[in-house]
């Protein structure tokens, strides 16, 4: 039987900003998101019937899970019905860590479903149908790097990252998304990151000025329990880090680097005490 496989590769935000909470009970973004060559491998194959997810090391949470809710929505979008698809995961990205993941585990199902079944399908109507299922989805199934707003889905295409080596490094806890948006309700963010400012940086390029405005305003909200993520923090701008920030809603904390050679020494470093520690690389757009 046929069978296909993709790369997913997991995202940084460089920058994140929290505008409003809309009246659909989702908040607007304003966020630079980079893709980057940390990935997990999604492997699709037809089956006689049914669709199966298989994971190893992770177990996806109870109910319908986002990748049959993905492959059902785009082949009712077709207008065919669903062959029997198994879907298997070769996680390598953290679950639950601020790196999307579990979005890009679908984007990646998303592109392997747009190749095998409907090619001249646009990259436009795949983000759509992508923002059904996740609010990272659209950015995920695009990679590279890009200026984010609305929920996420709103892309406006930068250049990668040039010139960087990335250190990421998660603490053994994770931080529910949810709870971390209701505290900033509650409490609302003591700074405004200059997303902008860091879009234009990308632009020139210019390393230093995009490392100078990494910021993201759940770290404003972070509860004491996780203080760890400040201390990882600190830890990169000793080992020579350019700029960190915490990642998405965390706890993953994202290091920039000039020098391979130093980024892997970081890594090294951090690896002792956090086990989930990786280096990585930018990388360009899927389309």
């Amino acid at each position: 039987m046929p069978c296909w496989r993709e790369p997913a590769p997991a995202k940084v935000n460089l920058a994140l900003d929290i505008l409003r909470r809309r009246p659909d009970g989702y908040h607007d973004m304003y966020m630079v998101m980079q893709s980057v060559s940390l990935c997990d491998f999604v492997t699709v194959e037809e089956q006689s019937e049914g669709f199966a997810l298989d994971t190893v090391g992770f177990a996806p949470p109870p109910g319908k899970t986002m990748e049959e809710r993905a492959a059902q929505a785009f082949f009712a979008a077709i207008g065919e019905p669903m062959p029997g698809l198994r879907v298997a995961l070769e996680k390598n990205i953290p679950a639950y860590a601020g790196l999307g993941g579990g979005s890009s585990d679908v984007a990646a199902l998303l592109r392997i479903l747009r190749k095998a079944y409907c090619p001249p399908m646009g990259a436009a109507t795949l983000e759509k149908m992508g923002l059904s299922v996740g609010s990272d989805v659209p950015f995920c199934i695009r990679g590279g790097a890009a200026l984010a707003e609305g929920r996420g889905e709103i892309l406006t295409d930068l250049p990668p990252l040039s010139g960087a080596h990335i250190v990421l490094c998660k603490p053994p806890f994770g931080i529910p998304t949810p709870a971390l948006f209701e505290r900033f309700d509650r409490i609302g963010g003591a700074r405004r990151p200059d997303v902008a400012g860091l879009a234009d940086a990308l632009r020139r390029p210019d390393f230093e000025g995009a490392a100078a405005r990494m910021a993201n305003v759940f770290e404003d909200v972070l509860p004491p329990e996780h203080a760890e993520v400040f201390a990882i923090k600190r830890r990169l701008s000793e080992l020579g880090a350019a700029g960190a920030v915490m990642s998405g809603s965390g706890p993953t904390v994202c290091g920039l680097f000039r020098d391979a050679r130093a980024a892997h020494k970081a890594a090294d470093a951090l690896r002792a005490d956090y086990p989930e520690t990786f280096c990585a690389a930018p990388l360009p757009a899927n389309f």
